[in-house]
């Protein structure tokens, strides 16, 4: 039987021509389908976007922005106020490099808008201690090399921060055997406590035993 797929010849360049010709397709909106068009046409133009005021108070300073009301937590602090030490991770609340100290509660800053925040004590690693006079979290990470890349160790430390207040307030957590009892440090508490925090280089162990040297140290 004759097979019309014999008579073609697929080779490199043949390929490269149909990439870039798809391609070419895109770019003018041929293969863009009609509903993706009509939202991106209706996307607001510069001179139309909704902008509020907002103040709060960063690391110990009063803040006044003029912000896009779409504009997360995250981006106020790292490309407004270049405070870039509160990290964009996952950007979707997963991971927990973005953690900062909101009222004295740990949140995700990239789920949150800044517009919702008004009048809120903000709190960053930078807010926490710097190179010469560290916060005793921070040393203790230095210690017990709870970090390696780096990249989620401000997240951690806030969230470690947070964590022993919340301990120390009697905050269960999900693994809390009795409600009633008063809270304990230990491993599984601080593991569970933690859970939120992603570390992709592995440095869980260290990081346990840092917090639990800083909490044996507020005892």
């Amino acid at each position: 039987m004759n097979n019309p797929l014999n008579d073609v010849r697929f080779t490199r360049r043949n390929m490269l021509m149909a990439g870039g010709a798809s391609a070419a397709g895109a770019a003018t909106g041929g293969l863009v389908p009609a509903p993706v068009q009509a939202m991106a046409s209706r996307a607001p133009s510069p001179e139309h976007v909704s902008t509020a005021a907002v103040s709060f108070e960063v690391n110990g300073k009063p803040v006044a922005l003029e912000l896009d009301t779409r504009t997360t937590l995250l981006d106020a602090l790292r490309e407004h106020l270049k405070l870039t030490g509160t990290k964009k991770g996952c950007d979707h609340g997963q991971c927990g490099a973005c953690t900062a100290i909101v009222d004295g509660r740990r949140i995700n800053t990239c789920l949150t808008f800044a517009v919702m925040h008004q009048g809120a004590r903000i709190t960053t690693i930078e807010g926490l201690g710097q190179p010469g006079a560290l916060h005793p979290m921070q040393a203790a990470f230095v210690r017990h090399d709870g970090y390696q890349c780096g990249y989620c160790t401000p997240g951690q430390i806030c969230s470690a921060v947070a964590v022993l207040d919340e301990i120390g307030q009697g905050i269960p957590s999900h693994v809390s055997a009795d409600l009633n009892a008063r809270m304990q440090v230990t491993d599984t508490e601080l593991r569970e406590r933690m859970s939120g925090n992603i570390c992709r280089c592995g440095a869980y162990s260290n990081i346990i035993q840092a917090i639990t040297e800083v909490a044996g140290e507020g005892a």
